[in-house]
C-alpha cells in the first residue's frame, strides 16, 4: 500500500470511492460530497488551490482510501479537513489514521488551525476526530454547500 498525491488518471475511482461510500450509509444526497459538481475532477480542483493537497492510497492498482487539506474560504489562516474515505474492504487497519497523519503533517506547515464537517451517522469518522484532538463546534465556520452535515470540528494547530 502506498500514500501518495492524487493524479489525474485516479479521479473516477476516486469518486467511485466517495459516492459508494456515502451511499452505503444513505448519504447520496444534496448537502453531501456525493454530489459535489468538482467531484469527478478533483485532481484539477486541488492542483489549481495553493497550500492544498489530496492523498490517495493506492492498493494493486486500485485507489482504497483519500484524505484532502484545503484553505478554508474567507479564512486564510485556517485549512479545511477533506474527504477522508477509506474503502469498506479495508476499513480496520488503521489507513484513516495514516491518511490524517498524512494530511495533519501538511497542515501543520501551512496553517493555524483545522476545520472539518462531518455527519453524526459516522460514528467512525468522528470518533477518530476526536482522538486527533478535535473540538466539536455547536455551528459550522461557514455556509458551505456540505448542508447536510451536522457535525463540525476544529483544530489549532500551534
Amino acid at each position: 500500500m502506498t500514500i501518495r498525491t492524487l493524479q489525474q488518471n485516479d479521479n473516477e475511482q476516486l469518486a467511485l470511492l466517495i459516492q459508494t461510500s456515502l451511499a452505503s450509509l444513505g448519504l447520496d444526497k444534496a448537502g453531501t460530497a456525493y454530489y459535489d459538481p468538482q467531484l469527478k475532477y478533483l485532481s484539477s480542483y486541488y492542483e489549481q488551490l495553493s497550500d492544498a493537497c489530496y492523498w490517495v492510497i493506492e492498493y494493486q492498482n486500485k485507489i482504497i482510501g483519500g484524505i484532502g487539506i484545503a484553505p478554508l474560504e474567507a479564512m486564510p489562516k485556517v485549512c479545511e479537513l477533506q474527504k477522508l474515505y477509506v474503502d469498506s474492504n479495508f476499513q480496520g487497519q488503521g489507513l484513516s489514521k495514516k491518511l490524517m497523519d498524512t494530511a495533519l503533517d501538511y497542515a501543520y506547515k501551512h496553517y493555524e488551525a483545522c476545520y472539518l464537517e462531518t455527519h453524526t451517522t459516522l460514528t467512525n469518522a468522528w470518533h477518530l476526530y476526536e482522538k486527533y484532538e478535535f473540538k466539536q463546534l455547536k455551528q459550522p465556520l461557514i455556509n458551505s454547500e456540505h448542508n447536510a452535515m451536522d457535525l463540525w470540528y476544529y483544530k489549532e494547530l500551534n
